[in-house]
């Protein structure tokens, strides 16, 4: 794992995104071992969409997994090939479509019944025939955060299942769309194989059912969500790949041609990522000792949003450890990124690591309070 006390950091401006390219291509590889099946990678980029982060990504040849136009014009910027992208996403503006169909990539995956028209329109305007993906809810729990699951009937993700049928006969009757597979996504941050193992069964029974509507399908999507380890990011750095690859090829009835895709984002790149801040104050507060950094909820919104808790270390300080609330400049009250946490004595000026926060860290950082946006630092350039 990064050992952030050997590096020359005392120099950098704060608060910071630092990725360790080294860590990035460690999980790569570990990867590309346990992946011997070769399922097919759509890389999330809604995880992280560094372009150098990106650039090594792509170098490896998977594909890119992209819910906006704007993902869509990051991923060819930065070298994925068209045909290896995938637009999904349950709200698809009219625009961000045109421009996917002009840009030819692979597949567009279809989470409702209006958006089978609402493409078959646009696509026949543009004169072209788009391969396209049903996303079904498989009404599976992938027992995480509510706020991350998206497979449960509840959720605003994919098709129905009362809905498939409908679904495929729609686009049977669309000349500019042709079906060439299933998609599902049940959520993020799953840590439990059985989930995987679950989806996957059910993915082939549904496929099972489309095939004996008159559709061949050439791919199953079974998403992404695999989880990693926030607590102890030292000692696991890189996820279970292994058990995951293993899940699936136990329970997959390929046949004919038929793919394999999966969607990790957070797997591939959380760890790499370290957002840094130094301490601006310590104060107390009731029986509380606070230490106010100058990174907030602007760089690592998750803390914030559904209290996700990260491995946090004072690399300035080899004081006696105090028990600290550590909270961040923003003028709200969930701008805290832990309780009653044990870091070492920390005085004003001590660099402050928050580990990682490669994923969901700087792509959902904000402008809010009109602060401006985070440095980036990388491995190979201190």
């Amino acid at each position: 794992m990064i050992d952030l006390r050997s590096q020359k950091l005392t120099h950098i401006e704060t608060p910071a995104y630092y990725y360790d390219l080294e860590v990035l291509r460690n999980t790569l590889e570990e990867l590309k071992k346990q992946n011997t099946e070769g399922y097919i990678l759509q890389y999330a980029l809604k995880a992280n969409n560094d372009k150098r982060v990106l650039g090594m990504i792509q170098s490896y040849g998977h594909g890119a997994d992209c819910v906006s136009g704007g993902e869509i014009e990051r991923a060819l910027e930065t070298g994925f090939q068209p045909s290896m992208i995938s637009f999904a996403g349950v709200g698809k503006s009219d625009a961000e479509i045109r421009y996917a169909l002009n840009q030819r990539i692979g597949y567009i995956h279809i989470e409702s019944l209006q958006e089978i028209e609402v493409l078959s329109e646009l696509a026949t305007k543009e004169g072209i025939v788009q391969n396209v993906l049903l996303r079904i809810n498989p009404q599976i729990d992938a027992h995480t955060h509510a706020h991350i699951t998206t497979g449960l009937a509840e959720n605003k993700f994919g098709i129905a299942l009362s809905d498939i049928s409908t679904a495929v006969q729609s686009i049977q009757n669309a000349a500019s769309l042709n079906l060439v597979g299933i998609h599902f996504h049940i959520g993020s941050q799953i840590e439990e194989m059985e989930i995987f193992e679950t989806l996957c069964v059910k993915s082939f029974e549904i496929a099972a059912e489309i095939e004996k509507l008159g559709y061949k399908l050439s791919i199953i999507n079974i998403g992404g969500g695999l989880g990693v380890d926030y607590i102890e990011p030292h000692t696991n750095t890189i996820p279970d790949f292994a058990s995951y690859f293993e899940a699936l090829k136990k329970n997959s009835v390929l046949k004919g041609g038929m793919q394999i895709h999966f969607e990790f984002g957070r797997a591939i790149v959380a760890q790499c990522g370290v957002l840094l801040s130094r301490a601006l104050f310590t104060k107390e507060a009731g029986e509380k000792d606070i230490v106010v950094v100058d990174a907030g909820m602007t760089e690592l919104m998750r803390p914030a949003l559904y209290g996700a808790e990260h491995y946090i270390e004072n690399i300035s300080s080899t004081l006696p450890a105090k028990k600290y609330t550590i909270v961040g400049p923003i003028c709200e009250s969930t701008d805290t990124f832990r309780e009653d946490y044990i870091l070492p004595e920390t005085k004003r000026g001590d660099l402050i690591a928050i580990y990682s926060a490669g994923a969901y860290g700087q792509t959902m950082s904000s402008e809010y309070n009109l602060r401006p946006k985070a440095c980036t630092y990388y491995s190979d350039q201190l």
